[in-house]
């Protein structure tokens, strides 16, 4: 559920939403979530001063809260 999450609004922001994916790593306690887009499209995920990123760690962060799961995502080159 959270994987979809992130890669529906990944795909909504960038130009090449082909080129979104996203490889869940699964801990004992954590979960992580790799986010890899096209090179060109890796400013549109970050936005000015990390604020996309960050935006989308917040509705992360509220998704897994309610499925009683921690999740990081990491943005990957």
């Amino acid at each position: 559920m959270l994987k979809e999450l992130v890669t529906y609004v990944a795909k909504s922001l960038v130009d090449n939403p082909d080129a979104v994916q996203i490889t869940e790593v699964e801990g004992e306690h954590t979960s992580v979530l790799e986010l890899r887009v096209a090179k060109e499209d890796l400013g549109k995920v970050i936005g000015k001063q990390g604020r996309t990123a960050r935006a989308i760690r917040t509705i992360l962060a509220a998704a897994s809260s309610k499925a009683k799961k921690r999740t990081v995502l990491e943005i990957l080159e």
